[in-house]
């Protein structure tokens, strides 16, 4: 049996998710030459070459790949047996720190934050609001336990599991001239004035694919990388924007937006967690997450009744308050 030093097999895992000895020796707060002596001594033991040099940086090879895998699933079964002690004391404590896009801001934060703060006191918890290019190299960086973005690729370094999927709806101002709730279908609309993410946002590619392969008619672009910003712009003006339902619920029965959904066909998006391969959640974490999608599950249902409400005419605060 090969005894390899856990600060060796970190400093390969290191190696393999950053794509360069420098980088990982700056994430390890060791030096570049040590980083290497610890791969190399990993090398010699194992017998096999665990990385190549590539243009920009190394590469693991096929070994080097396999030994990753296997590496990150070792020491994440060590964080998880310090979580699982930790959760048998009894103990919640510690960081939180969580990534959200604005989707998940404006309307699913709060409640959450509203049953979570009281019930983990203990917990020093820090959010950061962001869009998922951002958000996602925090999370590399090991600057937040979790993010919440659009499905997207894997890259190594990160796992990842689906959290929503969500319908897509029409937000508009009174003077772009729809009626609430009443379901649309862009393609049969006069061509719309639109504010959009910009181009390098997930969500951005599939709306513009939308678009060409439903044949609906845009008179005019305007990029908007600023939600706020976005949905006041909007509620003033005859321009137009997609966001998820998650967002978009507290302005069912009140407020200057109208939400349409979007028919024939339906528009959906797909949001993932994220979080490093290397670690673990804690069990702050998990609590968070639980609570974290029920709210999600709660506002799905909201709009569930809503959508039925517009259906029959029987649609009222009360009702969907409920």
């Amino acid at each position: 049996m090969h005894d390899i030093p856990l600060r060796q097999v970190r400093a390969v895992i290191a190696v393999c998710e950053e794509g360069s000895f420098t980088r990982a020796a700056e994430r390890e707060n060791a030096t570049q030459s040590g980083i290497s002596q610890h791969v190399a001594a990993v090398e010699r033991t194992l017998g096999v070459r665990l990385f190549e040099r590539a243009s920009g940086g190394v590469v693991p090879t096929a070994a080097g790949l396999r030994y990753y895998k296997s590496c990150v699933g070792a020491v994440g079964e060590l964080e998880k047996a310090v979580e699982q002690a930790r959760a048998v004391a009894g103990e919640v404590s510690g960081e939180l720190r969580i990534g959200l896009m604005p989707t998940f801001t404006r309307a699913v934060l709060a409640p959450v934050l509203d049953d979570f703060v009281p019930r983990c006191p203990e917990v020093r918890l820090h959010i950061v609001e962001g869009y998922s290019g951002f958000l996602t190299k925090m999370v590399l960086d090991n600057e937040l336990d979790f993010a919440v973005v659009p499905a997207f690729e894997g890259t190594i370094g990160l796992k990842s599991r689906l959290l929503v999927r969500d319908r897509e709806m029409l937000l508009s101002g009174p003077r772009a001239g729809f009626k609430p709730l009443a379901p649309l279908r862009l393609a049969d609309c006069k061509p719309i004035k639109i504010v959009l993410p910009g181009p390098d946002n997930i969500r951005r590619r599939n709306l513009e694919t939308y678009f060409q392969t439903q044949g609906v008619a845009v008179e005019s672009k305007l990029e908007m990388d600023a939600m706020i910003a976005t949905l006041e712009f909007v509620a003033r003006s005859d321009w137009v924007t997609i966001l998820p339902s998650v967002i978009s619920v507290n302005d069912i029965t009140h407020g200057e937006l109208i939400v349409n959904p979007l028919v024939l066909p339906e528009l959906h998006a797909e949001f993932i967690v994220i979080e490093p391969t290397r670690r673990v959640l804690s069990t702050q974490a998990h609590l968070f997450l639980k609570r974290f999608e029920e709210e999600v599950t709660h506002i799905h249902e909201v709009w569930e009744v809503a959508i039925a409400g517009r259906r029959s005419g029987n649609l009222s605060p009360a009702r969907i308050g409920g």
